[in-house]
């Protein structure tokens, strides 16, 4: 940030750069960087279209799995019983 006087006022003029990093190791050195010539920085994560759709799969899959393990649980302490794989694949 410089300012400039121009007329008896005075403006600031800032300049603004977007660096994207990949990777922690890298983020951390430039941050270090920045900080060492004592300049304001802002961080901010960007998660991509195609990422947000892979996590919410995962988060699906993770559910479902939860779910079953919980069946599982509930069967093993004989309070449900569990469907027959033959007769399951039947229903498909």
């Amino acid at each position: 940030m410089r300012n400039v006087l121009f007329k008896k006022r005075i403006f600031v003029v800032m300049t603004t750069l977007t660096v994207n990093i990949e990777n922690e190791k890298s983020e951390k050195a430039v941050k270090a960087v920045l900080d060492a010539l004592g300049l304001n920085y802002e961080v901010a994560s960007n998660i991509k279209v195609k990422e947000k759709a892979s996590i919410k799969a995962e988060n699906a899959i993770y559910n479902h799995l939860k779910d079953s393990f919980e069946q599982i649980k509930l069967h093993q302490e004989g309070k449900i019983k569990l469907r027959d794989a033959k007769d399951f694949l039947d229903e498909l």
